[in-house]
C-alpha cells in the first residue's frame, strides 16, 4: 500500500519491451525478468503483459492525462483521412455540377466582377456552356 510522500519508480518505455521480448521470445519466468532489468515486482511484469496483449505495444505507454477520443490516434488518423477524401470526393462532384449547369456559388454571385471572372474560370474548352 502505498505511504504518504512515498516515490514510485518509473520504467523507461524500452525496460518494458525488452521485458515482453524475454517473456514471449525467450521464454523467460516473470521472476527472472524482474530479476535480470531489475525491477522491484514480479507482478509489474505480468501487468505489461497483460496490457500488452490486450492494446499491443501501444498498452505499455503511460496514458496518463490523455484524452479519451485520442488514446488512439491512429484510428482517428485514419478517420480524419477517410473524410477528408470523402469531402474533397463532393466537392469534384459539385464543380462538375456547377460546370454543366453554368450555376455560379452563392459567395461569388454578390460581387458582379466576380460572376464573370468565376463563369470564365468554370468553362473548360472541351465543355460547351453556350446554353441549350
Amino acid at each position: 500500500m502505498a505511504v504518504k510522500g512515498q516515490k514510485f519508480k518509473h520504467y523507461e518505455d524500452t525496460t518494458k519491451v525488452e521485458a515482453i521480448r524475454l517473456h514471449v521470445e525467450e521464454g523467460w519466468s516473470y521472476q527472472k525478468i524482474a530479476d535480470h532489468l531489475d525491477i522491484n515486482d514480479k507482478n509489474r511484469v505480468k501487468i505489461w503483459m497483460r496490457k500488452y496483449r490486450q492494446l499491443g505495444e501501444y498498452g505499455l505507454l503511460d496514458q496518463r492525462g490523455r484524452r479519451e477520443e485520442y488514446i488512439d490516434q491512429d484510428r482517428y488518423v485514419q478517420k480524419l483521412k477517410r473524410d477528408n477524401q470523402m469531402l474533397k470526393k463532393c466537392l469534384e462532384i459539385w464543380m462538375r455540377e456547377v460546370q454543366k449547369r453554368n450555376i455560379v456559388p452563392l459567395k461569388k454571385q454578390q460581387n458582379p466582377t466576380l460572376l464573370l471572372n468565376s463563369a470564365n474560370c468554370l468553362a473548360s474548352p472541351e465543355a460547351d456552356t453556350t446554353p441549350t
